[in-house]
């Protein structure tokens, strides 16, 4: 069979200033900026639209002290995606910046680990450094969802759509997936929080926010594995991936790039 050819989108919602050190386990000695950015993506064909992550809303960004440029969900329709009617949203982890917006989904079937879901709703979550990263009403909301018949858990690597695969890999969080997508450039993995930057992978230093630090250097490897090339995967957080990518059109130049095309810098 052969498969469908994606155009895929990373869209920038929400960026905050930090410091290198907030970003390596065990810190880092350069006392330099290092600024995080948020992002959802969604990959498209003549067929089919996938959305992957949605995000939080401003009302958490100002509790949690993030700049909310845009949201997610509208900035979907300036890659022709009407919220409204996507069928297929993949949930890479429960944490409040990937999972925030079901409300904004009326008709999507949510694909998440069963892991994830145990993890956020589990023994873990009274300790205050596990818990700090979901927002509680972000987990009942997806629990009142399930409830409702429109979450399929998967456990461990599926494929949600022709083209587009999830691959649980943990580390982050307990049911952490990342997704890989057909495009045109061949398979891109979208890495989410398997590698926050370029530089968690590079140098070998994961993101300090850690369920299992083991499976977080395996989730390295995985990605290397499922990659054509180190330059077929894109970071869940790194503002580098607005510079190396092309913006689809002038006037969405630092709001949204395409990754089925290869970038201009490595």
């Amino acid at each position: 069979m052969t498969l469908p050819e994606y155009q895929l989108y990373a869209i920038r919602y929400a960026t905050r200033p930090a410091q290198r050190r907030d970003h390596f386990l065990g810190g880092d000695p350069h006392d330099a900026p290092m600024p995080m950015d948020y992002f959802v993506w969604a990959a498209v064909s003549e067929d089919r639209t996938v959305v992957i992550d949605i995000g939080f809303n401003a009302e958490v960004a100002n509790k949690r002290k993030r700049t909310h440029l845009r949201c997610p969900a509208d900035a979907l329709k300036l890659v022709g995606v009407d919220p409204a009617e996507v069928a297929d949203v993949i949930i890479t982890h429960l944490h409040y910046d990937h999972a925030g917006n079901f409300e904004l989904f009326p008709k999507a079937e949510f694909h998440i680990q069963e892991s994830e879901v145990h993890y956020a709703t589990g023994r873990h979550m009274r300790y205050p450094r596990l818990a700090h990263g979901f927002e509680a009403d972000d987990v009942c909301r997806l629990v009142r969802l399930n409830f409702g018949r429109r979450v399929r858990m998967h456990d461990g690597d599926a494929e949600v759509a022709p083209g587009i695969r999830v691959h649980r890999t943990g580390g982050h969080t307990a049911g952490l997936q990342f997704v890989t997508v057909h495009t045109a450039r061949g398979w891109v993995v979208v890495a989410s929080d398997a590698a926050h930057f370029y530089e968690n992978m590079e140098s070998q230093r994961p993101f300090p926010t850690a369920f299992h630090v083991g499976d977080m250097f395996e989730s390295f490897d995985r990605l290397a594995a499922l990659a054509p090339t180190p330059d077929h995967i894109v970071p869940g957080h790194d503002p580098q991936v607005m510079a190396r990518y092309p913006a689809p059109r002038a006037d969405l130049q630092g709001i949204v790039v395409r990754l089925d095309v290869a970038p201009s810098q490595s």
